[in-house]
């Protein structure tokens, strides 16, 4: 690493070029207009700023403070180029850090790094599922590695390039939770105690929001224990789901697996994989500074065996245990997501691995020597070609249709009270999406405090949410009374989908909007105005604002540190 800042800009030109061309290729259908929606990546054109968005009062805090930092931007940033920045930031950024992190003088190694960790089955898998805040995680972990190591050097400036690093990193709770592991393993040290636990203290200061708004919120801390065996690693082919993990891949979704890991050839792939990886191990551990190279594979490990817990024998059980009776344990429900680190040592290994294999290959034929690099460069496309253009055109970006525009506008002209989604279902296939299968946009779309169903359905299995209000909602329905009765301001239904509307159900409600795609009806019984927010809700926005303060002050630390013309 030493080695990569003394190297001039212009011989890190080809990384970068090699970066831009994989981002590229794989979000190529992003050229056109338009937003892609696919599972849990939603974007709108400008998501307003509620307060469910920024501290959920009666659901758990997956995307805290993801939405919020969406909210805001998108007040400035019309939603589709937000999308495109950040999903090309995720992948050229993790291409690029993954290239500069490979300790070698060898400009073919940090490509064979590069192409390798951005185009994994974590990231293919990750994007198709549309969790695209895990994939800014992804491509700051290894920028984040490579600060942390630099601050346990004791290296100018590290520490606000480790807190600033780790920021992005944290808009989801596994993200942060991955960043906080990386900087309380690899940082500390005796003779820099005090910058250690100011890193430690900082990042997870960062992860403030998220966990504040947990505590805050009325949402059950457990989560349905069915959910242990739907969201475990899954079988890709013949090979077992501890293989399918090995590889990096491994995601519960067979739906957000993309089809070339079927095939009967890719565990030998992930052999070969592991096996340059292994003869990358002394390398690594001879070029990093002492006991960085055991940091870094404990810290693989555990992501591996999160991963994994669900698939080991006893594992599940404790899961299930964990689940239901520890607040929080949700999170480790779908461990495959803890899989970045190993990835990222799996990939910097390997591309040292091949630089041994390189070596012996010179001394023999050195043009053969070439002929081997392309191949090692070209080998994680044709091991997975179809995660190119956008996933083999899953990604293809749509319109919203006008009737979304309409009812957001009549909503915003009457705010208030809670607005009801129907027919009740947590995913919808539109026909306008070309039926692929995306998160209910309403809570992003409308100004309001949605409710739609946050119950998962994996196959056959039903995961249970942790919204009271919506156990509420789904109990009115079944007796089969009004919505009108459960005190929804507003009720919007949501046309072409499988799974109609029981007329009965909207007994007592007003048409206000009558479209091809939405139908919205407003609630005479319920009050209209502004609700006041409850006290507990500030607290969020207190942690929002420490998280803010802390990135600011490592903003002000960094500039400090550099020249500049102004």
């Amino acid at each position: 690493m030493d080695a990569d800042r003394r190297r001039p800009a212009r011989d890190r030109l080809p990384l970068y070029v090699v970066a831009a061309a994989v981002t590229a290729l794989v979000l190529a259908p992003l050229a056109a207009p338009g937003y892609a929606l696919l599972y849990d990546m939603v974007f709108v054109p400008r998501q307003p700023l509620t307060w469910d968005l920024v501290a959920p009062a009666e659901s758990l805090p997956r995307a805290v403070p993801m939405d919020a930092v969406v909210s805001l931007v998108t007040q400035l940033v019309p939603g589709w180029v937000v999308q495109r920045l950040v999903l090309g930031a995720a992948i050229l950024l993790a291409a690029v850090g993954a290239g500069r992190l490979v300790p070698t003088e060898r400009r073919g190694i940090r490509l064979l790094a590069a192409v390798g960790y951005a185009w994994t089955p974590y990231l293919a898998e990750r994007l198709l599922i549309g969790q695209w805040g895990l994939l800014v995680a992804y491509a700051a972990l290894p920028w984040l590695v490579r600060a942390a190591l630099d601050l346990r050097a004791g290296r100018d400036g590290a520490l606000a390039r480790v807190v600033l690093i780790a920021a992005p990193a944290a808009i989801t709770p596994t993200g942060g939770l991955v960043a906080l592991g990386v900087v309380a393993l690899l940082v500390p040290a005796r003779e820099r105690w005090r910058r250690s636990a100011l890193a430690v203290a900082g990042v997870a200061l960062l992860n403030a929001p998220w966990v504040t708004a947990a505590l805050v919120t009325r949402a059950a801390g457990s989560s349905d224990p069915a959910g242990v065996a739907a969201f475990a690693a899954r079988a890709e082919n013949w090979a077992g789901p501890l293989v399918a993990l090995a590889g990096t891949g491994g995601i519960w979704s067979a739906q957000a697996t993309p089809a070339s890991r079927a095939v009967p050839l890719v565990p030998l792939a992930t052999l070969v994989l592991l096996v340059l990886a292994g003869a990358g191990v002394g390398l690594l551990r001879r070029r990093l500074p002492p006991g960085a190279t055991v940091r870094l594979t404990v810290l693989a490990g555990a992501g591996f065996l999160l991963a994994s817990l669900g698939v080991l024998p006893g594992g599940d059980a404790a899961l299930r245990w964990a689940v239901v009776n520890l607040p929080g344990a949700g999170l480790l429900r779908d461990g495959q997501k803890f899989l970045a680190p190993y990835a990222l040592l799996l990939v910097v290994c390997a591309a040292l691995g091949a630089e041994r294999l390189l070596g012996r290959v010179e001394r023999v034929d050195r043009d053969m020597a070439g002929v081997v690099l392309v191949g090692l460069l070209l080998l994680p496309v044709a091991v997975m070609p179809d995660l190119a253009f956008g996933g083999a055109g899953r990604l293809r970006p749509v319109s919203y249709p006008a009737d979304w525009r309409a009812v957001a506008g009549r909503v915003a002209d009457d705010p208030g009270g809670q607005i009801v989604s129907l027919p009740l279902s947590a995913y919808r296939a539109y026909p306008w999406n070309s039926g692929r299968v995306v998160l209910d946009p309403a809570p992003r779309y409308l100004p309001g405090t949605v409710l739609t169903d946050d119950t998962l359905r994996v196959g056959d299995v039903a995961v249970a949410g942790e919204n009271p209000r919506l156990r509420e909602l789904r109990r009115v329905l079944a007796e089969g009374r009004p919505v009108a009765a459960t005190g929804a301001r507003w009720v919007v239904v949501q046309h072409h989908l499988a799974g109609g509307v029981d007329p009965a159900t909207l007994a007592g409600l007003e048409v206000v909007h009558r479209g091809s795609f939405l139908t919205l009806y407003r609630n005479p019984a319920a009050p209209s105005g502004p609700v006041a927010p409850p006290p507990a809700r500030w607290a969020v926005v207190a942690a929002l604002g420490t998280a803010l303060l802390v990135v600011l002050v490592a903003v002000f630390s960094a500039l400090r540190r550099r020249a500049t013309a102004w």
